[in-house]
């Protein structure tokens, strides 16, 4: 399905009064407005492949109709995103999930659509069809060499895919681990999974990246190879400058301060980026922002801050990627929210009045402080993002747009009642 402009400009011209007014409001307390319009317009959120279709648990998935077929109709639906925000202008593939078959032919369909290839994800959680050795107890670190020289050759194998289509970094997230104690020697599996990733860094060009990315817990629940972040910037710093830590937001124990964790890295010039979701429990992969959005907001005054201070590009010079699955929700209405709420949350961060944050903390002021991050926090952002939105040729509510034309409801006349999208 194609959104046509003159369905966008009809939208927006019914709602533009409105917009105007809040606009209005909103514009004339921000300082440097033409700045902020400008890092939210340029501001992108690249899509995983594998969530344009419904998620699911290991005790079931349920179908939503109309789902991406291939890899094909997994572009097209995000291309049908980035036309309704203008904020989802890249891809993230996991391989083998979405192989291309005629890579010439994907990148063209994604320049159709203004889209670039984001990071490249390998798979050695999963054993699939014909593969000589089993994964059951683990991939970098196993024990058998055979088996860890498999999952290398697996990833020099999606980084040949990832050049083919124009991509510079390879994504990593190992399940290896142990369910239980004395399964597992710690210091074995870790110099191990060392070797392995020495092997894949040879092979990366000189202009990519390795995203190592961790895991608190499962599928194993007594210890997991590459834990949490220390586990990974040891790695990467044992690598070299092309290895940097990815942080996904579900992959830590509770209530841990991931804000920190963030500022951290970032000074160290090791953040490599974020998979982006929200949970309550544990790595529940939630809709972004629907838990904790406050968290959110803190996450993104780090980076701002921290990349203010390092002199770097918001939009570029970290990876930005969704990384959510679940059973309920249209998987495109729920990707609208999360790139929603990562703007909301970065149009928070911008706002800060950081010269008064930056002396409350040096007076050791704690209210003021307080003060100062949640009068940016509390602010309706909203009109801000649908103006950068709008300047951008988007709309200004995208998920109104999408009910009002039954996006869905196109699709699965398209594509069927009982289509199911590759991946997950």
């Amino acid at each position: 399905m194609n959104i046509e402009k003159f369905h966008i400009s009809d939208f927006n011209d019914a709602r533009k009064q409105a917009h105007d007014r809040n606009f209005q409001h909103i514009s004339e307390k921000v300082n440097h407005l033409n700045e902020v319009l400008e890092k939210l317009e340029e501001f992108q959120v690249a899509i995983p492949s594998w969530a344009l279709g419904t998620g699911g648990t290991r005790f079931g998935r349920f179908t939503g109709g109309g789902e991406p077929r291939n890899l094909e109709e997994k572009i097209t639906d995000i291309g049908l995103l980035h036309a309704l925000n203008r904020s989802s202008g890249a891809v993230s593939l996991h391989i083998p999930w979405d192989i291309p078959e005629n890579t010439a032919n994907i990148k063209a369909l994604a320049a159709q659509y203004d889209i670039r290839f984001d990071a490249v994800n390998s798979n050695t959680f999963q054993d699939q069809p014909g593969q000589e050795y089993s994964y059951k107890f683990g991939s970098l670190h196993h024990t058998d060499k055979g088996v860890r020289q498999q999952a290398v050759e697996h990833n020099i194998e999606v980084i040949r895919y990832g050049i083919e289509l124009g991509s510079n970094a390879l994504s990593i997230w190992l399940a290896d681990g142990s369910c239980f104690p004395g399964q597992l020697n710690f210091r074995g599996a870790f110099k191990r999974t060392y070797e392995s990733l020495q092997d894949i860094y040879a092979a990366l060009p000189d202009d990519w990246k390795v995203y190592i990315e961790y895991k608190a817990f499962e599928p194993n629940f007594y210890s997991t190879t590459i834990g949490d972040w220390g586990q990974s910037l040891l790695f990467a710093n044992k690598l070299g400058p092309k290895a940097q830590t990815l942080v996904d937001l579900g992959h830590h124990l509770a209530n841990a301060n991931i804000e920190q964790i963030v500022a951290l890295l970032l000074m160290e010039g090791k953040l490599a980026g974020f998979h982006f979701n929200d949970s309550k429990y544990g790595d529940d992969d939630l809709t972004v922002g629907s838990i904790n959005p406050y968290q959110l907001f803190l996450i993104f005054n780090e980076l701002v801050e921290g990349m203010d201070a390092r002199g770097m590009h918001h939009a570029s010079d970290l990876g930005w990627m969704i990384d959510a699955s679940h059973n309920v929700k249209d998987p495109l209405e729920d990707l609208l929210q999360s790139v929603e709420a990562i703007k909301i949350a970065y149009a928070q961060a911008l706002l800060v009045d950081t010269k008064a944050l930056q002396a409350a903390q040096q007076n050791n002021d704690a209210v003021a402080a307080q003060e100062i991050l949640q009068q940016a926090y509390r602010t309706d952002v909203r009109p801000l993002i649908a103006q950068a939105r709008l300047n951008a040729g988007g709309v200004l509510d995208p998920i109104a747009f999408y009910r009002q034309y039954k996006v869905r409801e196109n699709l699965i006349k398209e594509r069927g009642l009982k289509t199911v999208a590759t991946g997950l």
